[in-house]
């Protein structure tokens, strides 16, 4: 029987231990995500048996408070059936916390001594900490003995600010873990839907013949928010949409739908065609910058019937603030297979609505011999968020004499068609696969720089024509100008 394409790698060498060790441990990250998605393995006895977890900040708390601090975050996070007392009780008992100051060496002399590490144990360094840390952190390992072959070490995005910076921690990195043990995360890539666009396009022989430029006018991108910059305007402030969004997920997300299929389905394969991608895409720099892209930023507005105040407003954003809050542009791919086609990406924060989701446009029928010719062609439908699910539109005959078509949908709930299976989030599956020392859905350091040098032409053209961010009121679909970047073309955005 023929093997069917992608099939995961089943792991005969499991690791029977393992230290995770979260640096950041009382940041949004830590609290929100991981010790929820580290519960959840816990309780489905998917973690090796003898893990333990150590958290680390700054703050001063003894290991009784973090672990109350933790409960109170995980009881919020995880849903109500799935939060047991006594799976929380065993949980807690591999969680531990140590007060240190991740900037002073001397302080991971002390962490040494608390962990007591086995050099046979997998060690998983996990740095949810700014990125200014990330080189300093890895050096003070190094020196701590903590860096040894069995340790791995997981870099939360942004990557840097630029290729420069980008360049400059892959370095220092580069000098303490060799590439394999270095796991860039960008959870995208670890949600169920986003893992079935390369099930959809190559386990299924539907698609293959027609995911070219021969077939497909076009495609959009969406990531949109109804949430503003919460608690994180200094971060935001200093990064803004392009940096935060576009550089990593829109570009991953780019790179999974548009990328051929790799000669086996292993980590350097699989991101070896994710970097043809990055380098054919075509640069967009200097007066380019003023007709494929549009940045904007929320103004004062409504989002669910409440009234949000304008980004300048936030805490922690200047008030004088000209960073980015949407972008949108023109992505074209000068390959075999797209050439022609503009990938439109799109996002933005304070949006009329959530929605994170592909949309593949085909091209209508060379001859239509039924309808009058204007109406809709086929859609590819991949959302992502709120819902995951995949729609294909097609054109079906209405009730009734005469041939009078309308768009229908055949449409797979992904939750629906796994009724009675947890859906896994998507730090579950990537905090398993660092333990595991899987990289397939991590990014490596040439296609992180890739992205970095596609990017920073047009954060310099932004710069170099002083184009400030269009105004757009909170709860709409950004500035209208994001409109006409279609509309020039005769298309417009898929709501």
């Amino acid at each position: 029987m023929a093997e069917q394409f992608p099939k995961m790698s089943e792991k005969s060498d499991f690791p029977l231990s393992c230290d995770i060790l979260v640096f950041g441990g009382t940041g949004d990250l830590a609290l929100h995500k991981l010790l929820p998605a580290l519960y959840h393995l816990h309780r489905e006895n998917r973690l090796p048996a003898d893990t333990r977890i150590l958290a680390l900040a700054r703050s001063a708390r003894t290991p009784e408070q973090y672990l109350a601090l933790a409960e109170r975050h995980c009881r919020a996070q995880v849903a109500r059936a799935e939060f047991d007392a006594a799976d929380w009780q065993s949980f807690a008992a591999r969680l531990d916390y140590l007060a240190m100051d991740a900037s002073q060496s001397a302080d991971f002399g002390r962490l040494r001594q608390r962990l007591k590490h086995s050099a046979e144990r997998v060690l998983v360094h996990y740095l949810a900490t700014a990125p200014d840390l990330f080189a300093p952190i890895a050096q003070h390992l190094k020196l701590a003995g903590l860096a040894g072959p069995q340790a791995r070490i997981v870099l939360e995005k942004p990557l840097g600010h630029s290729l420069e910076s980008a360049q400059a921690i892959n370095q220092a990195i580069g000098a303490v873990f060799d590439e394999s043990r270095v796991f860039r995360i960008d959870h995208y890539l670890g949600k169920e839907t986003v893992q079935n666009l390369l099930a959809l396009r190559f386990a299924n022989t539907l698609f293959e013949p027609l995911w070219r430029s021969a077939y497909i006018d076009h495609v959009q991108i969406s990531v949109n928010e109804t949430l503003g910059v919460e608690n994180r305007g200094a971060y935001y402030d200093h990064a803004g949409a392009m940096r935060d969004m576009v550089q990593n997920h829109l570009l991953q997300l780019l790179c999974l739908l548009t990328m051929e299929v790799p000669v086996h389905f292993d980590a350097e394969s699989v991101r070896d065609e994710k970097l043809k991608i990055l380098h054919a895409l075509r640069p967009i720099a200097g007066q380019d910058v003023q007709d494929r892209t549009v940045r904007g930023q929320y103004g004062a507005g409504h989002i669910g019937g409440q009234e949000v105040p304008a980004y300048w407003f936030e805490k922690q954003v200047d008030n004088d603030s000209d960073t980015e809050t949407f972008v949108a542009l023109r992505a074209d791919i000068d390959n075999w297979r797209w050439s022609g086609v503009p990938f439109y990406l799109r996002t933005g924060k304070r949006m009329a609505k959530k929605r994170s989701e592909i949309v593949i446009q085909f091209k209508p029928v060379p001859h239509d011999l039924i309808g009058d010719g204007t109406g809709p062609a086929n859609r590819l439908w991949i959302r992502l968020q709120p819902e995951e699910r995949i729609s294909l539109q097609l054109m079906a005959k209405t009730p009734g004499r005469g041939m009078q078509l309308e768009p229908v949908e055949l449409d797979l709930n992904l939750a629906q068609a796994s009724r009675g299976k947890r859906r896994w989030d998507a730090y579950e599956r990537l905090l398993l696969d660092v333990i595991e020392g899987d990289s397939t859905l991590f990014m490596r350091r040439d296609e992180v720089e890739a992205a970095w040098r596609w990017v920073d032409p047009i954060i310099a053209g932004w710069q170099e024509y002083y184009q400030r961010p269009r105004n757009y009121p909170a709860g709409s679909d950004g500035p209208e100008q994001a409109q006409m970047l279609l509309e020039l073309q005769g298309r417009r955005w898929l709501e």
